[in-house]
């Protein structure tokens, strides 16, 4: 398993931005005067957030974690408290203060606004599509029609597949298998219930990199997806600092040192420079 890159921030008990042992306005105000926060990562995604034992969840998208939370601390030793946050439970995770930030390939979205601040995009990825290498039957993207496709609880990356627009893209008849996350959609399609999963290139690449010649890409981009951090909405203050960390981030080099770390033996044609800031409103 890969270790950490930041040694500074170290697996512990937190609290909730407003709870527990003190009263916290703001995350950064939390991170920056009581040394805790809570972090919501994925914890079922190869190269991105796993969490195979009793040590941390490792990834690219924990890393990045990591580089903001001690970006936002300053000289504040930060001990982190790791939560799983699956795709269905992201926004009550950050209502209800389990966690203070989450980042788990958590797209942008306008319907996730109403009821989420979003930090970055700390990054731009595709939307491709995953099937099994031994499929010929399905080449390139609109080869969908018809298919079974993975419908992964709480997240919309199908809609790109079956939907026209504004919400989706493609707008191709197909039949929708549903899982309760991206490994059960990887476990079913290994299994033949299922024909493709389509969702961040990145996020497929991982669990293809895990099981080599069994799956393939098709390289046939869809969408740009922007994957942001996750703040309770209105955290205006804490969403200002992670935006200006991730600035730092791609400024000094680390998020590329990431991307190659994590992706570099993938063949991805990795994202190579700072995302435009979407704003805090």
């Amino acid at each position: 398993m890969r270790g950490a890159a930041f040694p500074l921030v170290a697996l512990a008990v937190g609290l909730c931005a407003c709870g527990g042992g003190g009263s916290y306005t703001t995350v950064v105000d939390k991170i920056r005067n009581s040394g805790t926060v809570a972090v919501g990562t994925k914890w079922d995604q190869p190269s991105l957030g796993l969490k195979t034992g009793p040590g941390e969840p490792q990834g690219f998208d924990t890393d990045v974690a990591r580089y903001i939370v001690k970006n936002l601390a300053g000289d504040t030793p930060v001990r982190i408290t790791w939560r799983e946050s699956p795709s269905s439970t992201r926004e009550a995770l950050l209502q209800n203060g389990t966690v203070d930030m989450i980042v788990a390939s958590y797209t942008i979205t306008e319907a996730r606004r109403p009821k989420v601040t979003f930090g970055g995009p700390y990054v731009i990825v595709q939307q491709d599509t995953m099937v099994r290498a031994d499929d010929t039957s399905i080449k390139k993207v609109n080869d969908l029609r018809g298919k079974r496709i993975c419908l992964a609880e709480g997240s919309n990356s199908y809609r790109r597949i079956v939907e026209p627009p504004p919400d989706g893209r493609l707008g191709l008849p197909a039949e929708l298998v549903p899982a309760g996350n991206y490994s059960d959609c990887v476990r079913k399609l290994a299994a033949g219930q299922l024909d493709a999963v389509s969702t961040e290139n990145l996020l497929l690449a991982g669990f293809a990199e895990q099981e080599p010649g069994r799956f393939r890409l098709l390289n046939d981009p869809i969408t740009n997806e922007k994957w942001g951090v996750g703040l309770k909405k209105g955290d205006t203050a804490t969403c200002e600092a992670v935006n200006r960390a991730i600035a730092e981030m791609w400024r000094d080099g680390t998020a590329s040192r990431l991307l190659h770390k994590w992706f570099g033996r993938t063949g991805l044609d990795l994202p190579s420079s700072l995302p435009r800031a979407e704003g805090c409103p």
